[in-house]
């Protein structure tokens, strides 16, 4: 016999896995096209070859456009009273997707014998295109937590499976495609290298060019494997948010979201005052800044240290896997330890970790073993990590009871303006960040000409500091943000769904 689904009090089916995989699988999809974002630098940069004040300049236009349309598009949705047979949210969601299975691609289009002039415009013009499409299926993804449940328990699991899918979605474009796009040089007759440094005999076609420094063999990146693998991604995270549309219950009238107390139009200054004076929304916006700004401003520089100075990037993601698969140790424990200690709590001790692991990648770049070296770093990322995953695992849920906080201080609830608002700081730390690693990397002394053969020692050394200090930014930046501003306590946050309760039933 079929089992019969159990409805809750307003004949919703009940919460339950259902929702929270299908939850997973969006933001799985959503990551099929962001993790592909600390590979767009290193395309430009090594395989184009776009020179790193240029490619600096270029980054931050786009990423500032990339922030100001998340609140516009927020505003749009809240505004938007029309009904959709999928339901509002999904039906912006399902477009966004559409958009999504080529536009990842858009802006890996391989054209390296291009002038300056054309790649400057194949970048604005992919990259536009791209974030657009994002833009649409991710702001209502991430507005919709509160809408499936009011529970702020069930928003913690929510939150917890959303980084399930986020993990899945980071770890496996993470690991694999270094892998496909990064290939061992071999002696074609040409480029600078005629010579094999260790034997001092001339090298024969089809013979591995080795770094003079290293010993090692040189990389190269593919470009053209880049482009189809960004499509095969646009695919699976097309599937996955069809299977999440499918799947999810919405709890609660989209329609009946306010944007302001007379139900007019949303004023964008009045709610970004509110937004900023929105502790909570503050607290976990930096802290999300932080994490954004240490990992995805690493993310270039990590890989051309690994090209330069480990002579191995093509195993650079299964290194940075590694150092994250801890995440995945916290998450059968999180909720009884959410519900004994509170979000608050438990993710600030993860920023103490993530402080330590932190301090010990300061010391990698100080040991002259290079596998001792990147042992070293190896144990630091792991504590990072370790820390970080605590506060990933409930980062959501943070930003949902923020936006009761919204509605608990001013008296509206507005989900899709404050999570626009969040995203909008989260991606100005995206594009500000990788912008000036760029420029600190020129200035560090990485030639672009030189793509990742011929940078000098001293250059890929400067890479292990820069990385190694990215790190440490991102640790301090979550810990100001979790323990200083968020104010949210475990016992404040029962205080404030009480009362919340109290003014929804009358």
């Amino acid at each position: 016999m079929k089992k019969e689904v159990q409805l809750d009090a307003k004949g919703y089916p009940k919460f339950g896995m259902r929702d929270k995989v299908a939850y997973a699988l969006g933001d799985f999809g959503c990551n099929m096209s962001f993790a592909l974002k600390g590979t767009v630098q290193t395309f430009w940069l090594v395989y184009m070859m776009m020179e790193t004040g240029l490619l600096s300049a270029l980054l931050l236009i786009v990423q500032i456009w990339d922030a100001v349309n998340d609140p516009l598009i927020g505003s749009f949705i809240d505004n938007d009273k029309r009904s959709y047979k999928m339901g509002k949210f999904k039906t912006y969601i399902f477009i966004g997707a559409c958009g999504l299975l080529v536009a990842g691609a858009a802006v890996f289009l391989p054209f390296p014998n291009a002038s300056v002039v054309v790649k400057a415009i194949l970048f604005i013009l992919g990259y536009i295109i791209w974030d657009a499409c994002y833009t649409v299926a991710n702001v209502p993804y991430g507005s919709m937590l509160s809408l499936i449940t009011e529970d702020s328990g069930e928003r913690a699991q929510l939150s917890t499976w959303r980084s399930i899918g986020s993990m899945f979605g980071n770890i496996v474009p993470m690991v694999l495609l270094p892998m496909i796009i990064w290939e061992k040089v071999t002696y074609n007759g040409t480029g600078e290298y005629h010579t094999n440094p260790l034997t001092g005999e001339a090298y024969k076609m089809g013979d591995p060019v080795l770094d003079p420094l290293t010993g090692e063999q040189f990389e190269t990146l593919l470009g053209e494997r880049v482009f189809w693998a960004a499509l095969i991604m646009g695919v699976l995270g097309f599937v996955a948010f069809m299977v999440m549309i499918k799947t999810i219950t919405i709890r609660a009238d989209e329609n009946a979201v306010k944007t302001n107390e007379n139900g007019g139009k949303m004023n964008i200054f009045s709610a970004f005052v509110k937004f900023m004076r929105n502790r909570p929304a503050v607290g976990a916006t930096l802290a999300a800044m932080g994490m954004f700004l240490g990992m995805q401003s690493a993310s270039t520089a990590n890989t051309i240290m690994f090209a330069t100075y480990f002579n191995n990037a093509s195993m650079s993601g299964v290194v940075t896997a590694i150092g994250f698969l801890p995440m995945v140790l916290f998450i059968p424990f999180i909720k009884p330890l959410v519900n004994k200690f509170g979000k608050k709590e438990v993710s600030v001790v993860g920023t103490f970790v993530s402080l330590l692991g932190a301090g010990i990648m300061m010391v990698f770049p100080t040991v002259e073993n290079r596998d001792t070296a990147l042992i070293v770093y190896l144990a630091g990322l792991v504590l990072f990590g370790l820390g970080m995953g605590v506060y990933t695992c409930v980062s959501w849920a943070l930003m949902g009871d923020a936006i009761d906080y919204n509605e608990w201080k001013f008296g509206t609830r507005e989900e899709g303006v404050v999570y626009s608002l969040h995203s909008f700081f989260r991606k100005l730390a995206q594009g500000v960040g990788p912008s000036i690693v760029l420029l600190v990397m020129g200035v560090l002394g990485y030639q672009s000409e030189l793509g990742t053969i011929g940078q000098s020692f001293q250059t890929s050394k400067n890479m292990c500091w820069l990385v190694a200090g990215l790190y440490m930014l991102s640790a301090v930046l979550q810990f100001v943000g979790l323990a200083v501003i968020y104010n949210l306590s475990k016992s404040k946050v029962s205080e404030m769904t009480e009362e919340l309760e109290k003014k929804r039933a009358e």
